[in-house]
């Protein structure tokens, strides 16, 4: 499971993590969101109970079906923004296991300078880079997961990290 907020690489780095893999799914915890065609409610800083009524399914539908794929043999990389107790609660509706999870950490001028480099806008009135890094900082649990500071990384060696660290640093029981 690749987490991080918004802008940190998580899309980049699962798809380069199960490329790198013989038999592999990159799984998009953001596609069951984009899934609903009306009646959509997004996330904010102080969210509608739907919004997160609507996040839970969302993990809920990527677990089922990382689990499923894990039955069928594929090693399952789960990419999707999972902070606090989110994060927390996603791995245990994963009954897969070994389960790894890793968080990428890039410093907040990274992900400012990759952001302002994407055809697609994540950051706006509602949430800044800042907001959502100290969200991460302040309620997701440090022991939980490999931590990456991928500042300085290139993709290549962020998914170098991973392959050599997520099994011990990041195993989840």
């Amino acid at each position: 499971m690749i987490t991080g907020i918004q802008a940190a690489g998580k899309s980049t780095v699962a798809q380069a993590l199960a490329e790198r893999l013989p038999r592999a799914v990159h799984l998009r915890g953001d596609g069951f969101r984009r899934n609903i065609v009306r009646g959509r409610v997004g996330m904010t800083p102080d969210p509608a109970p739907e919004a997160v009524a609507q996040l839970r399914l969302r993990h809920r539908l990527t677990a089922v079906c990382a689990d499923a794929y894990a039955r069928a043999g594929f090693t399952v990389i789960v990419q999707d923004i999972l902070l606090g107790e989110h994060l927390v609660r996603m791995t245990t509706d994963l009954a897969t296991r070994p389960l790894a999870v890793v968080v990428l950490r890039p410093d907040q001028e990274t992900v400012a300078a990759r952001e302002a480099g994407r055809s697609k806008t994540a950051y706006g009135p509602d949430w800044s880079v800042a907001d959502l890094d100290a969200l991460l900082q302040a309620e997701t649990p440090r022991d939980l997961g490999l931590w990456l500071d991928t500042s300085r990384q290139t993709v290549a060696e962020t998914v170098d990290t991973i392959l050599d660290r997520a099994w011990t640093e990041g195993a989840v029981a």
